[in-house]
């Protein structure tokens, strides 16, 4: 068996809201690049990269993969992994291992989790990924106070049965987003897993103050506190609260300094950042042998990448935290039977052939042009359309 094309498409998918972060919004839409590897026995897999659109930097890596066998992914990642000098294309080369392991488990008739090692989980739980939102749905009115994100937090609570939440922080005053797992806490009870993330915008002073202030809130972890390996490791110094990262480390190149200077307790995979799935198993591997925890980061992903995660996350036995997920933002897919179902906060393992889900060709199209209508958000900076002067800044008080 031999690839013989790859074909990339772009797609970009209405939200229920705006989504604002501490670099700007998601202005109502996610894309993705949709990646398709072909055989010669005409098995197709697929794959699935986020960062903007990445066909062109994909098509440029076509000549690197052509006539590999999609069972020799050691080669393909000498090919593709450094192909420029030192940079690397872990990005890309996790969207074309996705689809190697999709043409996999086509070819065995066996679901991807039992390439990975076998599932020991049926069903994978996620997390209420909580935004302060513009143009909310129901009332179009925009996320204002710590009370309107904690009733949503509720809210998904009891619709989608998620039993633990993030706060992606760094947009209102610290304080603020403080008091929105306070009020969650109080709300949800001593049981409901908390989680707050500020993406490295807090400075060490701001986020140890912040630190202190909710530690007796339980929190299951702090994700990125503040800024680098140092901010990590300095916060984590004076605050009894767990500290996880996706920043700090994000590459393999990071995970030993972190380590050493003791910067995370808990290390979220990701199958960009950390080589494909494959890296995602040797990443968990070293995070137990320094008794580090591993938790799961979501990319804004759809259906692909989403049934890659689950597969992966399936496969690892020290994955006890929920994974997160924007996917309950998203208000279609672009796969066979549409967006994929909550049930009880969690979302099952598919069990087809290879990644167990099909493209929805019509969908497809339709959100092809879609892309084409709203464009790459990311050319834009992720700009904030109720304040065009704003830029991020750092510090947080």
């Amino acid at each position: 068996m031999k690839i013989i094309d790859l074909r990339t498409r772009c797609v970009a998918i209405p939200l229920n809201a705006q989504l604002r972060h501490n670099t700007g919004v998601h202005p109502g839409y996610f894309l993705r690049t949709i990646v398709e590897v072909i055989t010669d026995e005409g098995i197709v897999g697929l794959g699935e990269v986020g960062g903007g659109d990445q066909r062109g930097a994909l098509q440029k890596l076509k000549p690197r993969i052509i006539g590999l066998d999609p069972f020799q992914l050691e080669v393909m990642k000498l090919k593709v992994l450094r192909s420029i000098y030192y940079l690397s294309n872990a990005r890309l080369y996790a969207a074309l291992e996705m689809a190697c392991l999709d043409i996999q488990g086509k070819v065995l008739g066996r679901p991807m989790s039992d390439l990975l090692g076998g599932r020991i989980r049926d069903e994978v739980p996620f997390i209420a990924y909580l935004f302060w939102r513009y143009d909310r749905p129901g009332d179009g009115k925009h996320d204002e106070t710590a009370e309107d994100l904690a009733d949503y937090c509720q809210e998904l609570h009891e619709t989608l049965g998620v039993k633990a939440m993030k706060l992606k922080a760094g947009v209102m005053a610290p304080k603020e987003e403080v008091r929105v797992l306070e009020l969650c806490r109080k709300q949800l009870g001593d049981d409901f897993g908390l989680r707050i993330d500020p993406n490295g915008l807090w400075s060490v002073q701001t986020a140890v103050q912040m630190g202190r202030r909710m530690e007796d809130l339980n929190l299951e972890y702090f994700e990125d506190p503040s800024w680098g390996l140092e901010g990590n490791a300095a916060v984590r110094k004076q605050i009894r609260i767990p500290v996880a990262t996706n920043m700090y480390p994000a590459k393999f190149d990071d995970l030993a300094p972190a380590i050493r200077m003791g910067s995370v307790d808990i290390v979220l995979t990701d199958l960009h950042y950390w080589e494909g799935p494959r890296g995602v198993k040797d990443l968990a591997a070293v995070c137990n042998t320094f008794n580090l925890g591993v938790a799961m980061h979501s990319g804004a992903e759809f259906g692909v990448e989403l049934a890659a995660m689950i597969h992966t996350a399936s496969t690892i036995p020290t994955m006890n935290f929920a994974g997160d997920a924007h996917y309950h933002y998203l208000t279609d897919d672009i796969i066979e039977g549409g967006l994929m179902k909550y049930e009880n906060g969690c979302i099952k393992v598919p069990t087809g052939p290879g990644l167990g889900v099909t493209l929805d060709e019509d969908k497809m199209k339709h959100y092809e042009k879609y892309y084409e209508e709203k464009g790459d958000y990311y050319a834009r900076f992720h700009q904030d359309p109720y304040r065009p002067d704003w830029f991020p800044t750092v510090g947080g008080m």
